[in-house]
């Protein structure tokens, strides 16, 4: 019998044994070089503890709370696609696992399990990825179902205007299955001779067009909080402005605040933009869309700069370590989102491998906070990390 992992890396490479290769390639790859895939880990190691000595860490508090839903650490899972390609109980077993481990499941849009089947699988606490599509009637009929069955918040992806290019699917022509979500409201059917046809989809369906003005439509046609995920610089973090005559709601949607001008100089002559966004997530959507994108970890304390704790932020993207989550907390982020390691443990060992994923980095983490002196997660700050940055600043 095979020995149980120990970390996650082994575990994507009980993934890489038990899948077929077309399918772990889709969920292991990034864009063209995939130099910001391997980026999006590496950069993590270039981060280093200033830990601080004696102090009580004998009772090590996880948990945190995310949009006032309280869940035992700051590790959600994050929205990946098609999880019935690494096992055949798919997202429900994913969303099993999340309700056992106390935590938020984002489900992704593009599901092998549809929104009702997730909804009756577990009392786990929901948020929904949301993309945007030329038809809106199919959007809005998505937030209905997501809303009627009991999710708490929208994720909007801002980041796919067209898909990334993925050369790994493109060379096994990957040929992913319908999408339970929609049928009935969409064919995806689309005839590609040039390889994925996951790639062929998404450019004959996704709206292009999307713009910050939207976020107005989004936000008529639904009362859930949204999140936008995406976001890489301080330019978006500030949340942009449509235009002259509409008032900013942050954090407290759906009350719609209205906040003078001077309370924000970076919104300039506008008086005010009302997109009620709750929250923003640091992503450069796991490397597969714009390669040589910065590492999320390197892209986020730019944005928490920028939004000065308006609205929760949260950060994806090459997380393998309980350090990984200490690091991004560290650098202003409420919490992580873990997206590959998840399909992985579901390759490997099912339902129990995610929360075996999920155990592991809650176990690495609190390890790191007893050993950086932080008896619980309000005590992580600023100064128990170093960047590469200031090594070398102080070096000059």
């Amino acid at each position: 019998m095979a020995a149980e992992p120990v970390n996650l890396n082994e575990f994507q490479e009980l993934a890489r044994l038990a899948l077929p290769k077309m399918y772990y390639d889709f969920y292991a790859g990034g864009a063209e070089d995939e130099h910001t895939l391997k980026e999006n880990v590496e950069a993590f190691h270039r981060i280093t503890f200033r830990s601080r000595i004696l102090v009580d860490v004998s009772r090590i508090d996880l948990s945190t709370t995310i949009l006032d839903y309280k869940i035992s650490a700051p590790i959600i899972i994050a929205p990946t696609a098609l999880h019935k390609l690494a096992n055949p109980e798919g997202e429900v077993a994913t969303a099993r696992a999340a309700a056992s481990c106390n935590t938020i499941m984002v489900l992704s849009f593009t599901s092998s399990s549809s929104i009702e089947e997730v909804a009756a699988s577990s009392n786990a606490v929901r948020f929904y990825q949301l993309y945007v599509f030329k038809k809106r009637d199919i959007t809005a009929t998505l937030v209905q179902r997501a809303e009627r069955n009991g999710f708490k918040a929208l994720v909007l992806t801002a980041d796919t205007p067209r898909l990334g290019r993925r050369e790994a699917d493109i060379k096994n022509k990957m040929i992913t299955p319908p999408l339970k979500n929609l049928e009935g409201l969409l064919s995806t059917k689309v005839s590609s001779d040039t390889g994925s046809n996951f790639e062929a989809d998404a450019n004959e369906t996704m709206d292009a067009s999307l713009s910050w003005k939207d976020l107005e439509w989004l936000r008529s046609i639904t009362n859930l909080p949204i999140l936008i995920k995406g976001i890489l610089t301080r330019e978006d973090g500030k949340i942009k402005a449509p235009s002259d005559d509409m008032s900013i709601a942050l954090f407290c949607f759906p009350c719609s605040l209205r906040l003078k001008e001077d309370s924000f100089p970076f919104i300039h002559s506008i008086k005010a933009v009302e997109v009620g966004v709750a929250g923003i997530i640091v992503s450069n959507h796991g490397a597969r869309q714009l390669d040589y994108s910065p590492a999320t970890i390197s892209a986020l304390e730019e944005v928490v700069h920028a939004v000065k704790g308006r609205v929760p932020i949260l950060m994806d993207g090459g997380v393998r370590r309980g350090t990984d989550v200490f690091k991004a907390l560290a650098l202003g982020a409420q919490a992580v989102l873990i997206g590959r390691p998840v399909v992985y443990g579901l390759a490997a060992k099912g339902e129990y491998g995610v929360r075996r994923v999920i155990e592991m980095l809650k176990d690495e983490f609190e390890l790191t906070m007893a050993l950086t002196g932080c008896p619980s997660v309000k005590h992580i700050t600023r100064k128990h990390v170093r960047t590469e940055q200031e090594r070398i600043h102080s070096m000059l």
